[in-house]
């Protein structure tokens, strides 16, 4: 089998950032993908289950209820190792595009308070496995220390 495209990427130097993926040709569209890397892949902890599924639940509501991008929402999630969310949206788009979309979704995330939203036995497959004050926590550094100082270090893959 050939190896995906997502396993050539050279996580030795992967930084923390927001980096396109791929994209995809759906139908007349393009479908991008974005790697919304929230850890150095190998040299940090990776991010605890518990905070990172609260960020999922909040970015997805975030996403989904954002007037000016909902429709273009495709999927908001976590990526399995854990170090950061991929975020597929409608459109031929580059990280300076989602920047500002990114900010606000981590300024959201960062002051959240009160019921993780879908966070119930009836809507969440795990729903005890929440941890809302470190992925407040992680929201917080993410936004302070990458999304408000994105540049081509951490938006352009390593070569």
């Amino acid at each position: 089998m050939e190896k995906i495209p997502s396993f050539t990427i050279d996580h030795v130097r992967l930084l923390r950032g927001v980096y396109v993926s791929r994209k995809d040709p759906v139908g007349g569209e393009t479908a991008t993908t974005f790697d919304v890397r929230m850890k150095e892949p190998n040299r940090e902890p990776a991010m605890g289950q518990g905070a990172m599924h609260t960020l999922e639940h909040l970015g997805a509501t975030f996403l989904r209820n954002d007037p000016e991008w909902r429709d273009r929402v495709l999927y908001w999630g976590p990526m399995g190792c854990l170090t950061g969310c991929y975020m597929i949206l409608r459109g031929d788009l580059e990280p300076g595009d989602v920047a500002d979309l990114l900010r606000r979704l981590f300024r959201f995330a960062a002051g959240f308070e009160g019921e993780v939203p879908g966070a119930t036995e009836r809507d969440c497959g795990n729903w005890l496995l929440h941890d809302l004050p470190m992925a407040r926590w992680e929201a917080r550094r993410y936004l302070a220390e990458v999304l408000d100082r994105l540049g081509p270090e951490n938006t352009v893959y390593p070569a």
